[in-house]
């Protein structure tokens, strides 16, 4: 079958809005973008013009692109939301270096506070404080918020729980626009529920209540000749369609994507190209992650009726191996994963006469009898060489008739055990798309991985420069309190608690970690 290229798939890309990814020969992601039209988006890269030609990063990029994929979104919005999720994910080169990677605005309610308010934030921590959003047009948020603040009187004041002072330097009671319950105006409970009031509406509860209201009170001004009344209405009714428009939330750690081929269908047909009797609906890949020595790492994610599985994702640091040998990696973390499923399957003794140790699993996992379900295919990112390698310890274990197949990065190549031609589908093809998505969230789950290890080494690397410290104490200390963070917040006492630590040295320890 001949192969598509780009610009052909481009033709028959569709009037819609979404998110595309370029990529690169070797299947490498090197952009993320979004469009509210995606065929006419794309024509600036497969029919570009000259003045987009005259800008030498995008002339790169066009020449550097190979293949492509896209998603489609139900608006705008919702493209906007999951291009910063994908950049965040996946950190393109070209995107770097471009300057598109951004972060959208959240709405924060502070945590423990007599009454409550709204703050813009960009960053969403861990602290307790509940969170709106993210939404994809700033401005509109922002005079949406002033808005609400208005209509149901909040307070924007700083204070965490204003009282007396505060309000003699309280500029919104002034014109009227806060409630001021820290004086006591309104009850503590009237200014709880119009706060849950407006709450509910950023959640999406009373919208067309609200936007009707907007309506008509527009209307109305318009009937007295009120124009600027009314256009302020309209710019305020605006602002909130924009903010409230219904969008999923593609949160971090999420892999879960909207895609433009359907899962099932992609399944079926990789099912009938590669040659097996059913459809793959388990599908678990590998991939070697050895960005540096220090940590070579691997991942395995789990696809279920064509969809990532992500409570099923694992990840493995490298033991045996020493240097970047993905060879040898590839050979351990098969071998890792698979002996723990047959050491939890209680029943694999049980095996029948005849029957094979893979059809067995098979079918105590059909029964419900095993805790975790062998997979249909095994995808392992790589040729010939780590395909072998996999093969080689799934026949130690007894589990030679599992499907297995390499993905070659470089022409998108399926290698099959023990055959020396490969299998090369078509790129516009679902399945193959298919196999695409599972290989790059493989990878980039274990990059993910390496990367968490790389800043766990750098934290901890600062107790290197604390004078008076030995490794024996850095690995005593971080053995007691995990991270430096814990070690910074302990006292002197609990430090000198481990042996071989004095009091004097635990204080001046302390002492230099906080002034560092």
């Amino acid at each position: 079958m001949p192969e598509s290229s780009p610009k052909d798939l481009w033709r028959k890309t569709p009037h819609s809005p979404g998110v595309y990814i370029m990529k690169d020969s070797m299947g490498g992601i090197i952009y993320v973008g979004k469009a509210r039209d995606l065929k006419r988006r794309l024509a600036n890269y497969f029919s570009p013009s000259s003045a987009t030609l005259s800008n030498h990063k995008t002339r790169a990029l066009i020449h550097a692109i190979a293949s492509f994929d896209y998603y489609e979104t139900r608006n705008e919005q919702e493209a906007l939301l999951l291009e910063s999720k994908l950049i965040k994910d996946y950190r393109p080169r070209y995107n770097i270096q471009m300057k598109d990677d951004k972060r959208y605005p959240l709405i924060r309610v502070p945590k423990g506070e007599n009454f409550p308010r709204f703050q813009l934030t960009r960053l969403r921590r861990d602290d307790g404080a509940r969170y709106f959003g993210p939404f994809a047009h700033a401005n509109a948020l922002s005079e949406t918020i002033e808005w609400l603040n208005r209509k149901f009187g909040l307070r924007i004041c700083k204070a965490r729980n204003p009282g007396e002072n505060e309000f003699r330097h309280c500029h919104a009671d002034i014109i009227r626009n806060c409630s001021a319950p820290c004086i006591g105006r309104i009850t503590k409970e009237d200014y709880a529920e119009r706060f849950q009031t407006a709450a509910s509406l950023l959640e999406g509860t009373g919208r067309k209540a609200i936007l009707d209201e907007l309506e008509q009170e527009m209307m109305e001004a318009s009937d007295q000749l009120r124009f600027e009344d009314a256009a302020t209405l309209r710019d305020i009714r605006d602002n909130l369609v924009k903010t409230l428009e219904p969008a999923r939330r593609f949160m971090k750690g999420s892999p879960d994507l909207p895609g433009t081929v359907k899962p099932r269908e992609d399944m079926e047909e990789l099912g009938r190209l590669l040659g097996m009797d059913h459809p793959p609906e388990i599908m678990e890949c590998f991939d070697i992650s050895n960005v540096s020595s220090n940590h070579i790492v691997a991942s395995m994610v789990r696809f279920t009726h064509g969809r990532p599985d992500n409570q099923a994702y694992r990840r493995y640091r490298i033991k045996s191996v020493e240097g970047q040998n993905d060879f040898a990696s590839m050979s351990e973390v098969i071998r890792r994963r698979y002996s723990r499923i047959l050491g939890e399957s209680q029943a694999i003794h049980q095996c029948p006469d005849g029957m094979s140790l893979y059809a067995w699993l098979k079918q105590l996992g059909a029964e419900g009898k095993a805790p975790i379900k062998v997979p249909d295919l095994v995808v392992v990112d790589g040729g010939k060489g780590q395909l072998s390698n996999a093969l080689r310890e799934l026949e130690r274990i007894g589990l030679q008739d599992m499907p297995v197949v390499g993905l070659a990065k470089q022409r998108e190549e399926i290698f099959f055990p023990h055959q020396s031609e490969p299998l090369t589908i078509s790129h516009d093809r679902g399945a193959l798309k298919l196999m695409q998505r599972i290989r790059d969230e493989s990878h980039r789950f274990a990059n993910k991985y390496n990367e968490l290890l790389l800043r766990k080494r750098m934290r901890e690397s600062i107790l290197d420069d604390c004078p008076g410290m030995t490794p024996h104490r850095k690995q005593m200390l971080l053995e007691h309190f995990g991270t430096v963070a814990k070690l910074k917040k302990a006292d002197a006492e609990e430090i000198a608690s481990i042996k071989g630590i004095s009091k004097n040295w635990a204080a001046s320890l302390l002492t230099w970690l906080r002034s560092n």
